[in-house]
């Protein structure tokens, strides 16, 4: 047996696209220990709604992550809502679903890029990317935004998708899918992936559940916590939804997950599409929220759940606003991962985990 060494990995590191700082504990080539040193990028954004009224506050709530912008502006949004007695009309929360599941493809699509760029295939990365330019270009035909969008505000959607976009928007999500599928192929049928993936940083059901893992990473070890099954706004009214598991809980199986997700996303968008209602888009909000009135809020983001509470002083500024991230949630599953594996797995178990420190740190 070898003596341990601590070896920083990051938060400055090729492979990882988020200032993530690890320190591994290693014995000859085995991390034996990984400790997560978080606040790296520390902002204090949820102290801003002391100097910011509920209103404004959407447009900082959008801003903790880029990826996940939309979903921070749709879950605090809905937060506000439940503390003022708000209901939002139907046709804005079929909006909001579109919106949030172009989302998730958009953030699942630029994470296949960025683990084809750790297996070393450029090509593939590159075509994941340009896959991605596509649904960023139906977020700007229809938000004007490419990565922050400001559509949402409390009591609905400030924008509407007419008929003839929304047609338009069908019709390019279907080549998306076409194309998607043969990338599908290259990240769940190469033996070279398959190689970097399979019975690497296995997570048990039990273990997966007792860390209270979210997001794809939980449903890769058969954990069925997806919130979208709570039915909020839009969800409920989707025909049947079954979230995406599996039983193997390694990086193959967080790779498989979230490559089936998109597909999944394309086939909820086009179904809110076909049963969209006419309507208004808002409602006009007035007046504060109650003094001690509390509401929370579950939404399932790209990387998994995501917690929002709130609680007013009778002010347009709420007393306190909290988000509990998916990242957050993650770490102790993160370390559990990366505990016994070889160093050269690191960056691999790291990349199938998906961790946004820029939401966790905030």
């Amino acid at each position: 047996m070898g003596k341990a060494t601590v070896i920083p990995f990051g938060p400055q590191h090729p492979v990882l696209p988020e200032p993530l700082h690890l320190d591994l504990v290693v014995e000859d080539e085995t991390v034996i220990e990984a400790v997560p040193q978080i606040g790296f990028i520390h902002r204090g954004l949820e102290k801003l709604v002391e100097t910011r009224d509920y209103n404004q506050f959407i447009y900082v709530a959008e801003r903790i992550c880029g990826i996940c912008a939309f979903g921070h502006s749709m879950g605090y949004a809905e937060t506000v809502e439940k503390l003022m007695g708000v209901e939002i009309p139907e046709r804005a929360e079929y909006l909001r679903v579109i919106w949030h599941e172009l989302s998730r493809v958009h953030s699942h699509v630029l994470w296949m890029g960025l683990a084809a760029d750790a297996f070393g295939y450029e090509s593939l990365f590159m075509h994941c990317w340009r896959l991605r330019e596509r649904v960023l270009d139906i977020f700007e035909k229809t938000t004007g935004g490419r990565v922050i969008f400001s559509v949402v505000k409390v009591g609905g959607v400030v924008r509407d998708i007419d008929e003839g976009m929304l047609a338009e928007m069908k019709r390019v999500l279907d080549g998306i899918k076409d194309d998607y599928r043969q990338l599908c192929n290259a990240f769940l049928k190469d033996t070279s992936v398959k190689n970097r993936t399979v019975g690497i940083g296995y997570i048990s059901p039990e273990d997966a559940f007792s860390l209270s893992m979210v997001g794809p990473f939980a449903r890769a070890s058969n954990v069925n916590n997806d919130a979208r099954c709570l039915g909020n706004g839009g969800y409920g009214k989707l025909a049947d939804f079954r979230p995406v598991l599996d039983t193997q809980g390694d990086c193959y199986a967080r790779v498989k997950v979230r490559a089936l997700e998109v597909l999944q996303s394309i086939d909820i968008i086009e179904e809110m599409i076909a049963k969209i209602p006419a309507g208004d888009i808002a409602v006009d909000v007035k007046g504060s929220p109650a003094p001690g009135a509390e509401a929370a809020n579950l939404v399932e983001q790209p990387r998994g759940e995501c917690y929002y509470y709130a609680r007013g002083n009778g002010s347009k500024y709420l007393e306190r606003m909290r988000m509990r991230t998916p990242t957050s949630q993650n770490l102790a599953g993160m370390a559990t991962a990366l505990a016994g594996c070889d160093l050269a797995d690191v960056n691999m178990i790291v990349l199938t985990i998906d961790p946004c420190i820029s939401c966790t740190e905030r």
